[in-house]
């Protein structure tokens, strides 16, 4: 199963963890979250005057070789008003691309955050891949 939480975090608000959400999926294939300003097919959703998400920005997914996968869609615009950056349980932090697809470690953990380059917002996606 894949755990994830969300929180948004607005200038004075850095630190906070209030309005927290939350959404798991069973690791099976074509099992699959999505985090954007489109209600109708994420499961968690950002503010839809956060223009610099996505309607759909990140999608999880769980493949036939049981791992899952995380990819930064690429949207309607040719460059990003975001970037985003994955850190590994561990601390091991990476950007991942627009476009770009990471494999997340089988029962681990982490986070990725979606930064604004426009104003001091970010979406931070926490991830917990739980093996039974």
């Amino acid at each position: 199963m894949l755990e994830l939480t969300m929180a948004l975090v607005s200038g004075a608000d850095a630190g906070a963890t209030a309005g927290m959400l939350m959404a798991d999926a069973p690791s099976r294939p074509e099992s699959v979250l999505r985090v954007g300003r489109d209600r109708t097919v994420c499961r968690l959703v950002t503010p839809e005057d956060w223009l610099f998400i996505s309607r759909v920005h990140l999608e999880f997914l769980y493949g036939e070789d049981g791992a899952w996968r995380v990819t930064w869609l690429r949207g309607s615009q040719p460059d990003p008003s975001s970037q985003v950056l994955l850190t590994l349980a561990g601390g091991q932090s990476q950007p991942l691309p627009y476009g770009g697809t990471v494999v997340l470690p089988t029962g681990g953990s982490g986070e990725l955050v979606v930064l604004d380059r426009t104003a001091p917002r970010s979406v931070n996606v926490g991830f917990f891949h739980e093996v039974r």
